[in-house]
């Protein structure tokens, strides 16, 4: 599960900066469908609607944050991006939000961008790069993996939340208390505090999976370890 989703209603950031993050979002999620293309197989197709359908579970859970419609909940990011990587794992989160704001109303329609950004993409990327330092440098054992698992989502969900402090930075409409700093670190204990859950969460699912069935976990199969010595196996062999 991932943390850091922030679900931005309609009328907390102004609508040009909305506009331009909106067409930031539909860009990278271009680039995402082109790059996720080559990814695909018969592995990760049916994985990633699996991913999907669980980020879309475990985000109904929603914390406020703020009366004035900002909430906190799991996003999913870290765990996308390790079992089907970060093109499908960003376009995985980001189908969840587009549903849920159409056709539940978490999330403002009009700030789907921002959302979509803050969460499929920010989220994810640096889940992912988190991802792939630490595997590189953690043994692949079953105790390696949680710990990649868990640092990675917690950090993506605070880095997420940040991006909504950049945004209402750059377009911010409605009174949140205090000041920039404040808001900043408000978000990031709260978001901190979710990201442990789904820190926990992500490293529980993601070392079960890998104990069943190593070659559907993406960041196995695509990050090489650091050496060229024969990685520790997860479980007792790929089947």
């Amino acid at each position: 599960m991932d943390t850091l989703a922030m679900h931005i209603s309609n009328g907390i950031i102004n609508g040009p900066v909305a506009a331009i993050f909106a067409a930031l979002a539909l860009a990278a999620l271009a680039f995402c469908v082109m790059r996720g293309r080559a990814d695909l197989d018969d592995r990760l197709a049916p994985m990633a609607g699996l991913v999907a359908a669980f980020i879309f579970a475990v985000q109904m859970l929603n914390f406020p944050i703020f009366t004035a419609g900002v909430s906190g909940h799991l996003l999913g990011g870290a765990l996308a991006a390790m079992l089907v990587g970060p093109w499908v794992g960003a376009l995985c989160v980001a189908v969840v939000l587009i549903v849920q704001a159409l056709v539940f109303g978490d999330g403002g329609v009009a700030m789907l961008g921002l959302n979509i950004t803050n969460m499929a993409l920010l989220g994810t990327a640096a889940a992912y790069l988190l991802i792939a330092l630490l595997l590189r440098v953690l043994p692949r054992t079953p105790a390696g993996l949680a710990v990649t698992a868990f640092v990675s989502a917690l950090v993506s969900v605070v880095v997420a939340s940040q991006g909504f402090v950049l945004q209402y930075w750059l377009g911010g409409t409605t009174d949140l208390g205090g000041n920039l700093t404040g808001l900043a670190g408000t978000m990031a204990f709260a978001h901190l505090l979710i990201g442990i859950g789904e820190g926990l969460i992500t490293a529980t699912t993601v070392v079960t999976v890998a104990k069943v069935r190593p070659d559907l976990v993406y960041a196995l199969r695509a990050l090489k370890p650091a050496t060229p010595a024969p990685a520790v196996p997860v479980a007792g062999g790929a089947r």
